[in-house]
């Protein structure tokens, strides 16, 4: 996958949503509205979503940890998107 340069330093909503959308097209072989509810709809299982976590990490280069891996957070394309924006602006831990 080629990222246009935009979209690997500072990815807008929109741009975060089409990736994450194009993830689940090649995956599930089906093209979903960012609001879908992907669980009720039947198109993505629990189990899936420990793919979409390690995608997303991945990704993004962001650790999804303890509180934002509720399923809740997985729900919609929508949902995803707001996270992983939230998790890469989140200051990163002092560990020295």
């Amino acid at each position: 996958m080629n990222a246009k340069p935009e979209e690997t330093l500072q990815p807008t909503a929109e741009t975060v949503q089409r990736q994450i959308g194009d993830f689940l097209k090649e995956r599930i072989k089906t093209e979903v509205d960012a609001g879908r509810d992907l669980f009720a709809s039947g198109l993505v299982t629990s189990m899936f979503a420990m793919e979409l976590v390690v995608h997303l990490e991945q990704r993004y280069g962001i650790a999804i940890l303890g509180e934002d891996l509720k399923l809740d957070n997985f729900r919609t394309v929508e949902r995803m998107a707001s996270l992983v924006l939230r998790l890469r602006d989140a200051p990163v831990a002092d560990h020295a």
